[in-house]
């Protein structure tokens, strides 16, 4: 991979926790995060382990309704990209459409970690590059792993203070 820029583990692990965000901004959003959540337990070489609460956001960077989001955490065996491509597959199956960035969406699936790999591609970056800057993210994570360490960004629960100013709202 002469584009990516990987760090963790130098062999592979059988299997890593992942965490993966929802969101959904259109349509029945509750029946959207729910059925995306039922889509991730039947992943192949996955398995949900926890899932966060609902929480409200504001759009960030676009107008549109408020979002719902949760966090899902999962054991998986696929490796990165494979698991980025049964998300998208899921997101398509729940009619996102990508026409222009931040636009609103039914369904927004977004790998955050992938055990402690750090991944730059051009099709995928774990961490995710911005969770670390969204409440959204921040506070269904830090449910679930309050004590989390994102590489190179800190504790999950150290990284709300810096997130205080966005509104969220528990459902």
């Amino acid at each position: 991979m002469p584009e990516s820029d990987v760090r963790g583990t130098a062999n592979a692990p059988a299997s890593a926790i992942a965490y993966v965000g929802l969101g959904a901004n259109l349509g029945n959003r509750r029946r959207t995060i729910d059925s995306a959540i039922d889509a991730l337990a039947t992943l192949p070489a996955s398995t949900v382990l926890r899932t966060s609460g609902l929480y409200r956001s504001k759009s960030i960077g676009a107008e549109g309704p408020d979002y719902l989001n949760a966090v899902v955490e999962m054991r998986t065996a696929l490796a990165p990209l494979a698991l980025l491509q049964e998300l998208q597959a899921i997101e398509a199956a729940h009619g996102r459409e990508r026409s222009v960035p931040n636009a609103p969406r039914t369904l927004d699936l977004d790998l955050l970690l992938f055990g402690d790999l750090e991944l730059a591609l051009t099709t995928l970056a774990v961490p995710h590059p911005r969770l670390h800057e969204r409440a959204f993210v921040l506070h269904p994570l830090a449910e679930l792993a309050p004590d989390l360490v994102v590489p190179r960004r800190g504790r999950v629960t150290d990284l709300l203070p810096t997130v205080a100013d966005q509104r969220i709202d528990r459902l």
